[in-house]
C-alpha cells in the first residue's frame, strides 16, 4: 500500500472506558466500553440527553468544537489510538459521518454537496465513479443534481447527507439520528439503506431514538441512560428483554419485526 493511502475493507472500532465531560459539568458519558467488529453494525439507543451524540463526537474528534473533552479512556480504529487525533486525520483513516439534522449545504447544488464529501478521493475519474454510485443508490436525488440542496424535501436531504458521507468510501460510517423527523415510509427506506451499506462491508455505528429501527438493522446494541450503559447485547436478545420492552415500547414489541 502506498504511503498515506487509506487501508481497504471495513474497520474495527474499539472504545475503552470512555468518560467525556463538557466544561466543569458532570460527565456526559461515563466508563463506556464497546467493540464494533469490522463489517458489523452497532446501534446506540436512548432518549435525548442519554449521551449518544457525545459518544459520536468522541469517536469523530468533534468534541472540542462543542466544548467537550475526553476525561479518560480511549478510542481505537483498527488498533490505532485516535483519541486525540484531528478529525481530518480520522477521515483519512476511513471515518465518515452523517450528522443529526442532515446539515446539507442549502445554497449549494446537490452535486456540489456530494463533491464536498469526496475530498479524500484522488482523481476526477474516482470522484465521477463515486457520484455515479451515489446517484444509482439514491434515485430520489439523481434527477435533482443541479438543484439547491435547500429545495429538497427532508427525506431527500437525508439521502443527500448519507450520499455525501459515502463519497469518501468510508470504512467506518457513523450515522446520527438518520430517521429523525421522517415519515414511517421514509424511516423504512433509511433502514434499507443502513442494511445495504452494512452488507457491502462497511462498519456502521448508528445513533437512534427509533429503537425498533435501530434494533432491526443492527447486530449489537447499547442502550444509554444519563451517560451510562443501561443494557447491551446482541439485538435479537435485547428485542426479547422485558426492560427494553418496558422502557421503549410500553411492554409491546413484535420480535418478528426485529
Amino acid at each position: 500500500m502506498a504511503a498515506g493511502a487509506k487501508p481497504q475493507g471495513p474497520a474495527e472500532l474499539r472504545i475503552e472506558d470512555l468518560t467525556v465531560a463538557y466544561g466543569r459539568r458532570s460527565p456526559a458519558v461515563r466508563g463506556l466500553s464497546a467493540v464494533v467488529p469490522a463489517g458489523s453494525t452497532l446501534a446506540l439507543l436512548g432518549a435525548n440527553g442519554a449521551g449518544k451524540t457525545t459518544v459520536m463526537r468522541a469517536i469523530t474528534g468533534l468534541l472540542g468544537s462543542h466544548g467537550g473533552r475526553v476525561v479518560s479512556g480511549s478510542v481505537f480504529l483498527d488498533g490505532v489510538d485516535v483519541t486525540r487525533a484531528a478529525p481530518a486525520q480520522r477521515v483519512r483513516m476511513g471515518m465518515a459521518q452523517t450528522m443529526e439534522g442532515r446539515r446539507v449545504f442549502a445554497e449549494l447544488s446537490v452535486e456540489d454537496n456530494l463533491r464536498a464529501g469526496a475530498w479524500t478521493r484522488r482523481g476526477k475519474a474516482a470522484v465521477a465513479d463515486e457520484l455515479a454510485a451515489v446517484f444509482a443508490r439514491f434515485p430520489e436525488i439523481a434527477d435533482r443534481r443541479g438543484d439547491k440542496a435547500g429545495y429538497l424535501s427532508g427525506g431527500q436531504q437525508q439521502m443527500l447527507a448519507i450520499g455525501r458521507a459515502l463519497m469518501a468510501r468510508p470504512r467506518l460510517l457513523l450515522m446520527d439520528e438518520p430517521s429523525l423527523g421522517l415519515a414511517p415510509k421514509l424511516v423504512d427506506r433509511v433502514a434499507e439503506i443502513v442494511e445495504e451499506i452494512s452488507a457491502e462491508g462497511t462498519t456502521v455505528v448508528l445513533i437512534e431514538q427509533n429503537v425498533a429501527m435501530g434494533l432491526a438493522v443492527s447486530d449489537h446494541a447499547i442502550a444509554l441512560e444519563t451517560g451510562s450503559v443501561a443494557l447491551e447485547g446482541d439485538t435479537a436478545m435485547l428485542a426479547r428483554d422485558d426492560r427494553i420492552r418496558a422502557a421503549y415500547f410500553g411492554g409491546r414489541l413484535d420480535v418478528a419485526d426485529v
